[in-house]
């Protein structure tokens, strides 16, 4: 339970956040909203409009109507029920049935394209509050302040350091490194990022919805298809309610292939996140891939279709790693996101994760009752707790869905077995998927609009408990300097009371 004595006395902590992915800016978008002093420092030197379309419904809506951006997320988002599992050839292979999530939150799913996503959340951080071209090269702190060296010669200073940054995490690098100097890093953690697929995500300009009858319909806005036997391949395609197709095409690895494509990273000196490495080569070995249920009357249709009409710039190819880290923090220095879990993206978890993380962080920071090193270490001790069981679970989650679209034995097990899964068991898994759906603590939670009521998690009983303490001390002070006579040692007594 917090200090209740130095809750309004202590000076808010400074957050300096690394990486201005989702997560990183979910997490800003919030300290905004309580006026906590924060900075993020980005690595690149331009938001990119790279990315794919993801799905996001009631596992982010709660937090995204704290902030008063549900509307405008909808305005760039398509409701949808079903997806389509269909082979090369066209033929229907599965229909999996996402009824199941209205039924828990109260609200459909959306298939919203990355980039617009991104777009949204970036209006909700000041603009001088983000620094690009800020590359990490060192950290060094003590028992009251943490400080980052930028490949600028810059150094910035706070309370608290976020890496927010991503699979390949300069912040969790330079932790590990300190870490493993004090003996104190498991092993695991100092092992290799593994990856099975690399991916092509991109997105086309807006294109006619009388020549892609598909772009209107709402039932199954997105179609994955499985490549023929020899062809390791899935590709998926989304519209979304701007008009555009967007895409993600896997290549499956085996042994031999996994190894070529990590020494070809290396050689490239790049790293998964989303950037143009090797992208048009793989447009060249797809292109031939066909796409069913997008032309006007059944016309037959390739990849290389959409890749014509994709600019250049909103077509990249990433690798994708798979790692749940077991080290999340140390002293004054924090992970979230890809920096701390990395997920097959099979399932969409890993901007949900992201944000989810940030939301807990958030609250833990709000709710600090000092920023001492030995609260600070309390509060990511207690975010860690909270976040580490959901994202294990997200995981296994995504991996049974990337069965499906894996190739070999046991993706055709997969798929059999999802083809024939019944309904109510189905309706169980999907829930278990949206059942974690933090929301801001000092920020009010909108009616319910759940069947099923909300899972209400630690950090924001916490940080509600503290918004409504510093509230009744600050109507117990106004009211003091107004009548000269309310007993503020009593009110903080009665408050702690409640906490308790």
């Amino acid at each position: 339970m917090p200090d209740t004595t130095e809750v309004d006395t202590n000076p808010k902590p400074t957050v300096i956040i690394v990486g201005a992915g989702l997560g990183g800016l979910m997490l800003a978008a919030l300290l905004e909203r309580v006026d906590i002093p924060y900075l993020i420092i980005e690595r690149a030197t331009s938001f990119k409009p790279l990315g794919s379309a993801m799905s996001l419904g009631g596992q982010v809506l709660p937090v995204f109507t704290q902030l008063g951006i549900a509307e405008k997320y909808r305005a760039i988002a398509k409701p949808y029920t079903f997806s389509r599992g269909i082979s090369e050839t066209g033929k229907p292979l599965l229909k999996l049935d996402w009824s199941a999530t209205k039924d828990v939150y109260g609200y459909p799913n959306y298939i919203v394209a990355r980039p617009q996503l991104y777009d949204l959340l970036l209006t909700q951080v000041p603009a001088h509050k983000i620094l690009l071209g800020k590359r990490v090269l060192t950290i060094s702190e003590d028992d009251e302040r943490v400080k980052v060296q930028t490949s600028d010669n810059s150094v910035y200073e706070g309370d608290i350091l976020v890496g927010a940054d991503g699979a390949y995490s300069a912040v969790r690098q330079r932790l590990y490194e300190t870490l493993k100097q004090l003996d104190q890093l498991p092993k695991s953690d100092q092992e290799d990022l593994p990856f099975n697929c690399t991916c092509l995500v991109g997105q086309t300009e807006p294109l006619d919805p009388e020549e892609f009858p598909q772009l209107k319909d709402t039932g199954y806005p997105f179609i994955f298809t499985l490549g023929r036997e020899g062809r390791p391949y899935t590709w998926t395609n989304f519209t979304t309610i701007d008009n555009r197709i967007c895409y993600v095409v896997f290549e499956h690895l085996d042994k031999s292939t996994s190894r070529a494509a990590q020494e070809q990273r290396f050689r490239h000196s790049e790293n998964s996140e989303w950037g143009p490495y090797a992208a048009l080569t793989m447009c060249d070995e797809t292109r031939d891939f066909p796409i069913h249920y997008l032309g006007k009357d059944g016309a037959n249709l390739t990849m290389g279709y959409l890749y014509d009409r994709t600019p250049q710039d909103r077509i990249s190819k990433v690798m994708l790693e798979e790692k749940i880290f077991k080290t999340w923090h140390h002293s004054r220095t924090v992970l979230l996101g890809d920096a701390c879990h990395k997920l097959n993206p099979s399932a969409g978890q890993g901007a949900i994760t992201a944000m989810h993380d940030a939301i807990v962080l958030a609250n833990q920071i709000y709710a600090l009752p000092t920023n001492t090193s030995q609260a600070i270490h309390k509060a990511f001790t207690e975010y860690q707790a909270e976040r580490y069981p959901p994202a294990i679970e997200a995981s296994r989650n995504s991996v049974l869905l990337s069965m499906v679209l894996s190739k070999g034995f046991m993706g055709r097990v997969a798929l059999f077995v999802t083809q024939y899964i019944p309904d109510w068991l189905w309706r169980i898994f999907v829930r278990k998927m949206v059942h974690t759906r933090p929301a801001f603590g000092p920020l009010e939670r909108q009616e319910y609009k759940e069947t099923v009521a909300p899972f209400v998690s630690p950090s924001e009983e916490k940080a509600r408990r503290v918004f409504e303490l510093r509230k009744s001390k600050a109507a117990a002070a106004a009211g003091g300097a107004a009548a000269g006579e309310v007993d503020v040692d009593a009110v903080e007594s009665g408050a702690s009371a409640s906490a308790i």
